[in-house]
């Protein structure tokens, strides 16, 4: 049976199009990523609240992918800190061949089915944490054996594939299946299944922080002061919040206290 991921592309000489006709035909097949994503929006909700229930008991989120699929999967790991001011290691993006592999490729080392558990009991994993593996063919040893171990050590199970009834869904006791079909270049999941994979990733994180408490009405109030432009909006967040009409004196409370939240609370109280 051929994959989802696998299939031929609906275009056909893609090297006697124009520019024009190339973007077009591309952003005709991207337009179908949200649709498709918006189908699997009930089993993301499961996903979501069984993260949630772990993450808020002290447990951590892992990914683990290999390719573009593990590079998304360390992509989003590594923004919840900066967005959430959450710990670097309550989110861990892992992928197969290492972080080498994160610019370069790394020869075979999706093919091994025991690394991936390896990779995870680096961080000492265990049955209060949970584990995505992602993988758009839904095919990938790293990702399947290190879900198999996962489970059989006691330890929560999602996936986010674009292929459907995967060997590696079928080791997820949450599993997502984004079908966007062909792909424009057949067989590149970076471009459709890569999008899906990523507009699901944010909504797991976004919704699960949203949850513990990181964002307040519609802001990221525990968000680290690492540039100007932030440092910036966290001065004008904290006047809107507390009244301060001077700018200088809501920005000496964001140096001082060194988040919104915390500022905010110690003009407040």
């Amino acid at each position: 049976m051929v994959r989802e991921t696998e299939k031929d592309s609906l275009y056909r000489h893609l090297e006697k199009m124009s520019t024009r006709e190339l973007l077009t035909n591309i952003n005709k097949e991207d337009k179908k990523v949200a649709n498709a994503v918006e189908k699997e929006i009930p089993q993301i909700e499961k996903l979501v609240d069984a993260v949630y229930d772990k993450m808020k008991d002290g447990g951590r989120l892992f990914y683990i992918g290999a390719g573009t699929s593990g590079r998304l999967g360390i992509l989003d790991a590594s923004e919840i800190p900066p967005t959430f001011g959450a710990e670097y290691d309550l989110v861990i993006g892992i992928i197969a061949g290492g972080d080498t592999a994160i610019r370069r490729a790394v020869e075979w080392a999706e093919d091994d089915p025991d690394q991936a558990w390896k990779d995870m009991l680096e961080y000492n994993i265990d049955e209060n944490d949970f584990v995505v593996g992602i993988a758009a063919s839904g095919t990938t040893p790293y990702v399947e054996g290190g879900l198999a171990y996962a489970q059989k050590n006691g330890v929560s199970t999602g996936s986010i594939t674009c292929s459907p009834d995967s060997p590696v869904a079928k080791k997820a006791d949450f599993p997502i299946e984004v079908i966007v079909g062909p792909e424009f270049v057949t067989g590149s999941s970076r471009m459709k299944a890569g999008t899906a994979q990523k507009m699901v990733l944010n909504m797991i994180t976004t919704s699960v922080m949203v949850k513990l408490g990181h964002v307040e009405d519609n802001k990221m109030v525990d968000m680290q002061i690492t540039n100007e432009k932030l440092r910036d909006r966290g001065t004008k967040m904290i006047m809107k919040k507390t009244g301060i009409s001077d700018y200088a004196e809501a920005k000496k409370l964001l140096q001082k206290y060194g988040s919104v939240r915390d500022a905010v609370n110690h003009f407040l109280n």
